[in-house]
């Protein structure tokens, strides 16, 4: 796949993906700009034209997780979920041909966020 913005999501205290979380993708510049704002489908990933590069440009972004709001809802105890809220991931786009994955792998009390491939 050439171009593009993958996210991907794990929960990998219980080994699922992470169903619903939601994410926000923005650029940021020359202004900060909402590209995509949505959930996570069943498969853990981001069913957005971002995947395919549409908006994309060179340049900083940022992805914001925002895992407290998931951890609540799939129902991990009280004192396991106010740790964690929103997660920002600032990354930088230097060519558009190369398509960028982003996986997310977390639990209640720590996250893991890399360039996949």
């Amino acid at each position: 796949m050439a171009g593009g913005i993958s996210i991907h999501g794990v929960d990998v205290a219980r080994g699922v993906a992470a169903e619903g979380l939601r994410v926000e993708l923005y650029a940021l510049t020359p202004d900060r700009r909402l590209l995509a704002d949505g959930r996570l489908g069943a498969n853990g990933q981001l069913d957005h034209p971002t995947i395919r590069g549409e908006g994309i440009t060179p340049g900083p972004h940022e992805v914001l997780f925002h895992v407290g709001d998931w951890l609540r809802a799939a129902g991990y105890p009280e004192e396991q979920t106010r740790f964690l809220d929103i997660m920002p991931f600032r990354f930088v786009v230097t060519d558009l041909d190369r398509h960028l994955h982003l996986p997310f792998k977390f639990t209640p009390f720590g996250v893991s966020l890399f360039l996949g491939v």
